[in-house]
């Protein structure tokens, strides 16, 4: 079964591609410009190739941009099931697509879809760094670094010379005059801060993602593996061994192929001795039991509109939300949400609402974080009674 690419030239509307893809071409066109004044190519076989060079790195970091957001992730299909049967007993149900989520899949609430070995939802792309798309975000992440640094190699004596235009044009009129005039200036120095900023940043955001695919590991399956690591483990269970690490030099193969494709079909995977294909899954529905056992029933006393700083639920509320791109819950006095999650000032749960679709009744579960001060928990005397028991 394939999966299905979804990126259209609608998929540029939004801010983030609108922000890499401004950033990407002002930093072009600028060196490009310097370039010309500075060591014109055609007056020279090194600024011929120096320049060949510079829009080299520029067409391949386009091209893997480009590549990563039309080629998308890969979203395992509405209401898919495994061909056998038998194995549904070791995969997570998706209410929200009505299907069984593959091993190393999980669901995107930006993409609306479960996403084939999801790493994040990039905002830059517009959509998921996953399984089909992490080899070429890997190497959009390389390449717009080194452009990056070659444009510098190209501003740093551009904005000399401009400064020392006067020395140039009365002292060494044969050498090539870089004029940049007062706007020129203060949009060269802009593309300065703005090469430095790309290097530093997605520089590091590289180091994370080769670190990660050395591993074969995305950032949420690191969650799962510190978890399975901490975890009491009975003795049926044994240590736990993560499936997808074969080695760094058989990991880099997974994503990067002489085809462009990474190996796995985003269905079936390649797993290490003594691991099968359910290994990871077993462990996390064990890891959402847990989950489920430490949930705790909160009432709803005090309304919350899902605003992200509620200062009128108290000043401290409203300064120290949580550090994430989870969504905010609503509630009315009288909900009941079911909370997993605590901080001493905000809760994260999940409530279940009723909704009617095409006449049929349709419960649906929605979470997020709420004030910890708008709900108080619920006292279950019979669960008190069986644990005094």
């Amino acid at each position: 079964m394939g999966y299905e690419v979804v990126g259209t030239w609608r998929q540029f509307f939004h801010w983030g591609p609108i922000l890499a893809l401004s950033v990407i071409f002002t930093i072009s066109w600028v060196a490009i410009r310097c370039h010309v004044m500075w060591w014109p190519p055609h007056l020279s076989i090194g600024g011929f190739l120096n320049f060949i060079c510079f829009l080299f790195w520029v067409s391949l970091t386009l091209f893997n941009y480009f590549a990563a957001c039309i080629r998308g992730p890969g979203f395992v299909p509405m209401k898919w099931r495994p061909k056998n049967p038998e194995h549904v007993k070791y995969l997570q149900f998706c209410e929200a697509c009505e299907g069984y989520k593959a091993p190393r899949s999980h669901h995107c609430r930006k993409c609306g879809r479960c996403v084939m070995k999801m790493d994040h939802h990039c905002p830059w792309i517009n959509t998921c760094c996953g399984h089909f798309n992490h080899g070429n975000f890997c190497w959009f992440l390389l390449f717009a670094p080194i452009g990056c640094i070659h444009a510098l190699t190209i501003f740093v004596p551009s904005i000399y010379r401009a400064l020392n235009f006067h020395y140039y044009y009365h002292f060494r009129p044969k050498e090539p005059i870089v004029y940049l005039g007062v706007w020129g200036f203060v949009v060269t120095m802009f593309a300065v801060g703005l090469a430095i900023g790309v290097i530093i940043a997605v520089g590091m955001l590289f180091y994370i993602q080769i670190r990660s695919v050395l591993k074969n590991e995305t950032g949420i399956e690191s969650w799962i593996i510190d978890k399975a690591l901490d975890r009491d483990r009975t003795e049926d269970e044994g240590d736990f061994i993560y499936p997808y690490n074969l080695g760094w030099k058989e990991n880099l193969k997974q994503v990067f192929t002489l085809k462009g494709r990474p190996k796995s079909n985003g269905f079936h995977w390649d797993v290490a001795d003594k691991c099968h294909q359910f290994t990871l899954t077993i462990e996390q529905i064990i890891q959402k039991r847990d989950k489920r056992e430490r949930t705790l029933e909160y009432m709803v006393t005090e309304k919350y509109s899902g605003s992200m700083c509620p200062i009128s639920k108290g000043f401290r509320t409203g300064l120290c939300i949580p550090c994430t791109d989870e969504p905010r819950l609503s509630v009315e006095i009288g909900d009941k949400v079911l909370v997993t999650r605590w901080k001493k000032r905000w809760m994260y749960g999940c409530k279940i609402v009723t909704d009617y679709v095409d006449g049929n009744k349709v419960q649906k579960r929605l979470r997020g974080w709420f004030p910890r001060r708008c709900a108080t928990e619920v006292i279950d005397d019979n669960m008190n009674d069986k644990k005094e028991s």
